[in-house]
Order: structure tokens, then sequence, then C-alpha cells
């Protein structure tokens, strides 16, 4: 393949991009907005507090990945 052949194929390919891309800016302006951009009810969200945890809810927890501290691997 030649440099212009390399370039002609780019080409194409781009133009076929932009029409996908224009496409589906079509698409989503025809789409009823009922949420928000996120994808999610405004109205269902929760806030998380931004205070620590209390650190009892761990106390008993494993180390992910590393198992019980008091047993050993097979």
């Amino acid at each position: 393949m030649s440099l212009q052949d390399d370039l002609s194929a780019v080409r194409r390919n781009l133009d076929e991009l932009t029409r996908k891309v224009e496409r589906l800016e079509k698409q989503a302006a025809r789409q009823k907005p009922s949420t928000t951009a996120t994808g999610q009810d405004p109205s269902r969200m929760v806030t998380v507090p931004d205070t620590p945890y209390d650190s009892s809810l761990w106390t008993d927890a494993d180390d992910e990945g590393l198992g019980a501290r008091d047993r050993r691997a097979p």
C-alpha cells in the first residue's frame, strides 16, 4: 500500500466516523431527558456525610484479600 492509499483509507474512516457521531448526536437530541446527565434521578440521591465512620464498624472485619488475622493460608 502506498502512502496515498493509506491517506485515502484514513480519510474514508474519518468521514464514516463523522457521520456516525452526527447520527448519535441527533438520536440523543430526540430522546426525552427524564434524568440528569449522570443517568440518575436527583430525588433519589443520598448525601454521604464527611464525618469519619465509627471504628467499631470494622472490629470483626477481615483485611480484604489477606484473610482473617488468626488463620494461615493452606
